[in-house]
């Protein structure tokens, strides 16, 4: 059987994530399949490595192009993994334009014009002068789109903007989280360590492992049931829900379990724990995992939230709605080429109608938990001022006896998630403060008649 090029591999995983609008880890995960551990792993890199420095990238190659704009998107891809691989990663430049000549040979592509590019671009090694404007400046230097930095300055001032932008260009840890059902974080460590893969535990939940060296991806996949890969703000998310025992439980926007396991294994799989979610495809990645994580509490159902008629009202409902996933740039990294300003208002109407719809369900002195992996406004302070305005019963749970159990037993680190936390109750992490993803979230509930 031939050996698969992981470059070609990777110059068709760009025209599936770019041109067709699939996910990376979708994308790599299948055509990955087909490479050993060393291959899959410069496959990886080409991939993410184009993908979090594509503007950066294009700034460099504009001036060896005439017009880059006429170029067939597959050269155009082709000739990004060549200057990445001069630009970022230890590969002679010899072989950056041999090899990527070859793979436009392989393509039927433009095979002249990738030769005698690459060779002026590793030859010379220079790039146009950067953007006199901070924003654009800043744009470029971090690939980020302008609409979006420029954004981030407003709000957060030039320095933490670009701390920002540059934490979401740095690999993220895969962070596990162990189901206390079947083992504790000490023996998973055990296991880990025999295995030689470095580690350090989450700073505040109990439950979180980050991974932080090598590590080869079957052996963490052989362990999952025992974990689940979750990030450290997303674990936190289901704390602040304050999931027990005997109580109804509604998590709304379910799919593929990650909230809703955690929410039946803090509940020792003694709540009736109803998850709902309005695709099927995703559903039975959700049904996937509730079975491996040996749970019986959970029932599932595939709905629409804004059409869901449950048996009866619900104590605790977690609303982990549909956003923009800004906040998840590090682990999704073209996230932030597939958005605009105007689609942060579309999400933010869709969200106020969850939400809406998902307070129907509450009993009276419950929970409703609203989140979102995104770090703009529109989607997380706004909606809930918008719910607020319409649905007079409901209030932010901000009080001192109502605040969330600590899920911590040191109190540096209770004092760590009261922190997450303002004065109005609105819970924020961000990559560049905290080393997690980019969340959201507020605790509401409805007032007793």
């Amino acid at each position: 059987m031939k050996k698969k090029n992981p470059r070609l591999l990777a110059l068709r995983a760009l025209e599936d994530i770019l041109r067709r609008d699939r996910r990376p880890k979708d994308v790599l995960g299948s055509c990955g399949a087909l490479l050993d551990s060393r291959d899959r792993a410069f496959l990886h890199e080409l991939v993410y490595g184009v993908i979090r420095n594509m503007l950066y990238i294009d700034w460099c190659l504009s001036a060896y192009l005439k017009d880059p704009a006429g170029l067939k998107p597959s050269t155009l891809n082709n000739l990004r993994l060549g200057a990445y691989q001069a630009l970022f990663m230890r590969v002679p430049d010899r072989a950056v334009v041999f090899e990527t000549t070859e793979v436009e040979k392989a393509a039927g592509r433009n095979t002249a014009l990738v030769n005698a590019v690459l060779r002026r671009f590793v030859t010379a090694k220079t790039s146009p002068p950067l953007p006199e404007d901070p924003a654009e400046r800043l744009s470029v230097l971090t690939s980020h789109p302008r609409w979006l930095v420029s954004r981030w300055i407003g709000r957060f001032g030039l320095a933490e903007a670009e701390a920002l932008a540059r934490a979401n260009n740095e690999t993220p840890p895969l962070t596990l989280r162990v189901n206390i059902l079947r083992t504790d974080r000490e023996r998973v460590a055990g296991r880990l360590s025999a295995m030689g893969i470095a580690f350090g535990y989450t700073d505040i939940s109990p439950v979180g492992i980050k991974i932080r060296g090598d590590y080869v991806f079957e052996e963490i996949e052989g362990m999952l049931g025992d974990v689940f890969i979750q990030d450290e703000a997303a674990q936190l998310i289901t704390y602040l829900l304050q999931p027990r025992a005997g109580e109804a439980i509604l998590d709304a926007c379910a799919a593929p379990g990650g909230k809703t396991t955690h929410i039946a294994e803090l509940t020792g799989d003694r709540a009736r724990v109803y998850a709902v979610d309005s695709s099927a495809e995703r559903m039975k990645m959700l049904e996937e995992n509730v079975r491996r994580h040996g749970l019986g509490s959970v029932r599932t159902v595939c709905a629409d939230m804004e059409e869901f008629r449950p048996p009866e009202g619900f104590h605790r409902i977690l609303l982990d709605a549909p956003c923009s996933s800004l906040g998840v740039i590090r682990r999704n990294p073209d996230v932030r080429y597939r958005h605009s300003p105007e689609a942060l208002g579309r999400f933010h109407e869709k969200q106020v109608r969850m939400l809406t719809a998902a307070g129907r369900h509450l009993l009276p002195g419950g929970i409703l938990l609203y989140s979102v992996c995104s770090t703009e406004p529109e989607e997380g302070e706004e909606v809930i001022r918008s719910f607020l305005h319409k649905e007079r019963e409901f209030f932010i749970i901000d009080d001192a006896e109502r605040s969330p159990s600590t899920p911590c037993t040191d109190a540096p680190a209770a004092e760590r998630l009261k922190g997450l936390m303002n004065k109005e109750g609105y819970f924020r992490t961000y990559p560049h403060r905290h080393d997690m993803d980019g969340f959201f979230a507020v605790r509401l509930s409805r007032r007793r008649r």
